[in-house]
């Protein structure tokens, strides 16, 4: 007998179904809109609420982190696979402008950066990418601009494929 919750929440649709679920975005009002089949591109946004805003009625910025902070590590790990470790290790946020509105993150991860990391972690060591992505308002503006610093590193005695 299979079990039905597997299944609805395997896979990329599976995983965004369990994001939109997830409380701290939902307490956030965060919405991954878009998570590409292959986990390379993923689209998030969030609105504008009575309880993700700050004292001067803009974005709390902990909201704004918050929508950026895990997809480069479930995008790396999906299309790394198994033998690797992977983790956010750390991140800044330089907020450029105050958020109001809905606000939009879109993340992508490129063969090239797959390949990087492939390449820096083929003998073992641990590699520390770091990537960029901005929160833009609905008229295309930069709001924030967050770095991410993963970690990453293949796992002992797994062969480079």
């Amino acid at each position: 007998m299979s079990n039905p919750l597997k299944k609805l929440f395997s896979g990329a649709a599976g995983l965004r179904r369990g994001l939109l679920l997830y409380g701290p975005f939902l307490g956030a009002g965060v919405r991954v809109e878009e998570l590409s089949a292959d986990f390379r591109r993923v689209r998030v946004s969030m609105g504008m609420h009575w309880y993700n805003r700050n004292y001067v009625g803009t974005h709390f910025g902990g909201s704004l982190y918050s929508m950026t902070d895990p997809f480069y590590m479930l995008m790396l790990m999906n299309n790394l696979g198994r033998d690797y470790i992977v983790w956010d290790k750390s991140a800044t946020i330089d907020f450029l402008r105050p958020g109001k509105g809905r606000v939009f993150a879109e993340f992508e991860l490129t063969q090239a950066m797959i390949d990087e990391v492939k390449a820096a972690t083929a003998g073992g060591e641990k590699y520390l990418p770091t990537w960029e992505v901005t929160v833009r308002d609905g008229a295309g503006e930069a709001v924030a601009r967050v770095e991410k610093v993963l970690y990453v590193r293949r796992k002992a005695g797994e062969k480079q494929s």
